[in-house]
């Protein structure tokens, strides 16, 4: 197998970032199993037309169920919004197509549930889009946490803090209703969190949580693109009707305790994705602001040099390295897809399930969904009796 033909569903923000991955790999990853940019869907003719020559794809459709009839198409990429997430996977999986869907996986679990019981029926590769994991520097800290160099891990504390909606007169993009997102910040961010926490310390067992919507209403849209909106003066309001920020507290199946902060009233914040790790040995910080950088500290130093030092994790000998720069050249933000998709092809070359997969995107979802019940509920609840 030489390249795998994909029809992508989306053409917005992630479209974008998906697209310019793909075309990444030839030049960068030379010896990968290669994409082929085949057919990129949108409900806008004019719009996905657009879309089709400028991110580089062969053709355009409208009707992303025409795709999946495809002999041609080996592989559905879905980026549209979340509520489309099931349906489309489902369909594809049953037509014999391997899927690649962007987080979160679906509105519910018992949705999620569905998705992955399709794609492992249809015996499908699947791959769920937590491109952060494939940050150099997260990998690091993978690295140095299984290698034992940190210790007994004893607290992780994750936060995605952004402020772009803190204006009230920010227009209701679908990303702030229920019924197209599922979630606001919970399952954005918080996904995001999550599935961290699940790559580099395990599954987690309890939780109890809080959020809050602080603008409960915002002016109707009259165009928008990816995160950007606009308004006309004057214009009718409508309900927020997902979260502005959601916090909760955790207990690892290890024993290890975490905190988890996503909003989108962080005012300062564009996107400070970060988490710190304590352990018995020693401690790391990322900043994805600062993505290159991984702040490292190991009880084991001498005293009078001890203190948190900064490892540049794009250098020689860190994870796909060999690719890019020279030492001491920053990688960024696009990058993380490039690596998620080559992950990806070495799936299909190896014959296995990628990593992460379906399976991921639902212990994702079923933490999510015990966030939720813990606020309804007001109490601590264990993540496996959803």
């Amino acid at each position: 197998m030489k390249s795998i033909n994909i029809g992508m569903i989306g053409y917005k923000f992630m479209g974008k970032a998906h697209s310019n991955a793909y075309r990444a790999l030839p030049m960068f990853f030379p010896n990968s199993i290669q994409p082929k940019m085949k057919v990129i869907c949108g409900r806008n003719e004019e719009s996905v037309s657009v879309a089709a020559e400028q991110f580089g794809w062969e053709e355009y459709a409208t009707d992303w169920k025409e795709l999946l009839k495809r002999d041609d198409i080996d592989l559905i990429d879905i980026n549209a919004p979340s509520n489309v997430h099931k349906e489309i996977a489902i369909e594809a999986a049953k037509a014999g197509k391997h899927l690649y869907c962007e987080k979160p996986l679906a509105f519910t679990l018992k949705d999620s549930r569905e998705m992955l019981r399709a794609a492992e029926k249809a015996g499908v590769k699947h791959m769920v889009g937590f491109n952060y994991r494939f940050t150099p520097a997260v990998i690091l800290a993978k690295k140095l946490i299984e290698e034992g160099r940190l210790g007994k891990i004893y607290h992780y504390r994750g936060w995605f803090l952004q402020d772009w909606i803190t204006d009230p007169d920010f227009p209701l993009v679908w990303r702030l209703q229920e019924e197209i997102a599922g979630s606001g910040a919970h399952g954005d961010l918080g996904a995001h969190l999550i599935d961290m926490a699940h790559y580099l310390i395990g599954d987690i067992s309890e939780v109890i949580g809080m959020n809050e919507t602080f603008i409960k209403e915002r002016p109707l849209p009259t165009e928008m693109d990816g995160l950007t909106a606009t308004s006309g003066e004057g214009t009718e309001k409508g309900p927020v009707t997902v979260d502005d920020a959601t916090l909760f507290l955790a207990k690892f199946a290890n024993g290890a305790l975490g905190s988890f902060e996503a909003t989108r009233f962080a005012t300062g914040h564009r996107s400070t994705n970060s988490f710190e790790i304590n352990g018995s040995k020693g401690s790391v910080i990322f900043d994805f602001e600062r993505m290159n950088e991984l702040q490292v500290f190991f009880e084991d130093d001498a005293e009078d040099v001890q203190g948190f030092r900064r490892v540049l994790a794009t250098d020689t000998g860190h994870a796909y390295s060999e690719a890019w720069w020279p030492s001491g050249h920053a990688i960024g933000y696009e990058h993380t897809f490039t690596h998620a998709f080559v992950e990806l092809m070495d799936a299909f070359r190896e014959d296995r399930q990628p990593v992460p997969n379906f399976e991921d995107g639902v212990k994702c979802q079923q933490v999510l969904e015990a966030v939720d019940l813990s606020i309804e509920q007001k109490k601590w609840i264990k993540v496996s009796d959803l």
